[in-house]
């Protein structure tokens, strides 16, 4: 990824950093600043509850190409050894059974050769056909311009199952290089996993002309040497694109993934726009014999869906041969200061791994928490039939910690009939209408949902809710909202709304919402999984003990929990020996 910022802003630019395939984006509002943190930074900032307690991250510091090899997931990550900002990145290098306890390894690659020199950033894993592991990632070999090359590293040992050394031949890196006029030597980086079709290897590179954000195509017979093919593989005026990730999708509602190479009833296209700082992706048709991507929906490069509505970015997936899913992994920055990162001494978490797959429709994909996270659940607590009437709510009670759990729950409305009218001005722009209909705003149906990460006396809490609209054809329009702007009482907090419409049917009334809460990390599911969620937040009450659970209901019409199930959950082994 691109040059390191970090602003200060309502607005989505304040992620950015590391791609699990090894990103080198990070936003932060002041990376040039480097003296020790003020000693005014709040002391609920630095506590260790707010440290997650079963999202990946590394020990300490600042935190990318995943793949499954030899019984071990594997996951390569920019980290910073010397600080907890951007800079000094080496891919550091983690293993794990189940993606969820994971092992530290030393690190895996980091500068060595004329063209890394200045940097290792982004790249992916691919594996070839005997099996033996690639690894492919953007190098740095001028710091002035940030001159960006394309190099392959392959393991020293391909016995080792855990990996632990690479190699980087000098007779092949770099193996892409910027042609001068038609490539920008400053915006050519994250190589994706590669795929074999029609009798040579395809992968891609992200790059800008003008304004026009593309995909380069590289080929190669023997992976070793690449060509850049006549035309991009597809493009759309979206300003620059990072990370993009390329990957078949078997049909609607088929729950299995495709490795990379199989073909596929449709493909996913996803690119990380560096204007935004959002991902977002598209489904459609994949010509090999052209390589060109075309996607269903014409609109769709203007109006594309995102993974998650959001604190997530860089993202990357993998195909897992060993249970036939293609699994996703995004990155969520922190919401704090450089000072504050200082202060804790780490920055930067992963989002917990998503099983992804097409959606009935075809038109979007679902994504769900990997079932292996389940394992960390302690004894559930459940709440049945119980409704909430208007301006009502009710505390969920018998966690042993509400600031570390799981939580599912099913909702049904008692009448769509006192939905409010949709103002079409909002219609791209889900965000905004969250920040005028927040959670405390009073409406028709909903907003009804979860108050997580709350104090007793709700001076703080962390607002995940729904809200029904009705739009001018009388169509019920579905509003997910995450709303922490009262989610702390610690000052220079970056506290947006984040919202996504949700593409259900609601016509029942009825809807679902999973929560996983862990400290300082809310990560929701709307619906199944067609809309999500992932927000940072730093309580300096509702923390450890004191964080409370609640549901509520602030609109017009009764609401009714017919089932909820909460469990607090164990820690993981995180990066131990």
């Amino acid at each position: 990824m691109g040059t390191p910022q970090r602003v200060l802003a309502p607005w989505p630019l304040l992620l950015l950093a590391l791609q699990l395939a090894g990103a080198s984006h990070v936003i932060h509002r002041s990376l040039e600043a480097e003296a020790a943190a003020p000693p005014s930074v709040p002391a609920s900032i630095v506590s260790p509850l707010l440290r997650t307690g079963y999202h990946f991250q590394p020990p300490m510091n600042w935190i990318n190409a995943p793949m499954y090899y030899k019984g071990w997931y594997h996951l390569f990550y920019q980290y910073n050894p010397k600080g907890a900002v951007w800079g000094n990145i080496v891919w550091a290098h983690s293993v794990s059974r189940d993606l969820i306890n994971w092992i530290a390894l030393e690190p895996a690659i980091y500068p060595s050769i004329p063209s890394d020199q200045y940097g290792c950033w982004s790249g992916s894993a691919t594996l070839l056909p005997d099996g033996t592991p690639a690894i492919t990632y953007t190098g740095i070999t001028r710091p002035d311009v940030n001159y960006q090359v394309q190099n392959i590293a392959f393991p020293k040992n391909a016995s080792d199952p855990l990996l632990r050394e690479w190699v980087k031949p000098p007779e092949l890196n770099p193996i892409a290089v910027p042609e001068a006029g038609v490539i920008n030597a400053t915006q050519f980086r994250d190589p994706t996993t590669a795929w074999f079709a029609g009798g040579h290897w395809r992968m891609l590179v992200g790059g800008v002309r003008g304004t026009r954000g593309l995909a380069f195509v590289y080929r190669s017979r023997d992976f070793k040497r690449w060509t850049r093919a006549k035309h991009p593989l597809h493009s759309a005026m979206t300003g620059m694109w990072e990370c993009p990730d390329f990957f078949p999708v078997a049909g609607a509602g088929v729950g299995n993934g495709l490795d990379t190479s199989e073909r596929g009833e449709k493909y996913v296209l996803k690119s990380s726009l560096d204007l935004t700082r959002y991902d977002y992706y598209t489904v459609g048709r994949y010509d090999e014999r052209k390589d060109r991507y075309v996607p269903d929906n014409p609109a769709g490069d203007y109006r594309r869906i995102r993974y998650d509505y959001g604190n997530f970015y860089a993202s990357k997936t993998f195909y897992d041969p060993a249970k036939r899913r293609r699994v996703l992994l995004g990155w969520a920055n922190e919401s704090d200061s450089v000072p504050d990162d200082k202060a804790k001494g780490w920055a930067g978490v992963h989002a917990i791994p998503r099983k992804i797959w097409l959606d009935p429709s075809g038109k979007q994909l679902l994504q769900w928490p990997i079932e292996e996270v389940e394992t960390l659940r302690g004894k559930p607590v459940t709440v049945a039939g119980k409704v909430l009437k208007p301006g009502e709510h009710f505390e969920v009670t018998g966690l042993a910690t509400a600031y570390q759990a799981d939580v599912e729950v099913s909702f049904e409305v008692s009448s769509l009939d006192k939905a409010e009218p949709f103002d079409p001005a909002y219609d791209n722009d889900a965000q905004k209408l969250c920040g005028v209909k927040g959670a405390d705003v009073k409406g028709g149906v909903g907003p009804f949902g979860l108050w997580v990460l709350a104090s007793g006396d709700l001076q703080e809490k962390t607002a995940v809710f729904f809200r029904v609209f009705k739009d001018g054809y009388g169509k019920p329009k579905v509003l997910m909202c995450t709303d922490p702007t009262k989610s702390s009482l610690s000052p220079d907090l970056y506290k947006p709304t984040f919202a996504g419409f949700v593409d259900t049917d609601i016509s029942s009334g009825k809807i679902s919402l999973r929560s996983l809460i862990d400290r300082s990390v809310v990560e929701s599911f709307g619906a199944g999984g067609k809309t999500c969620i992932l927000s940072r937040v730093y309580p300096s009450i509702a923390i450890g003990k004191d964080a409370h659970l609640y549901v509520f209901n602030n609109g017009e019409a009764d609401v009714k929990v017919s089932q909820l199930s909460a469990w607090d959950m164990k820690k993981p082994l995180m990066n131990g020996a």
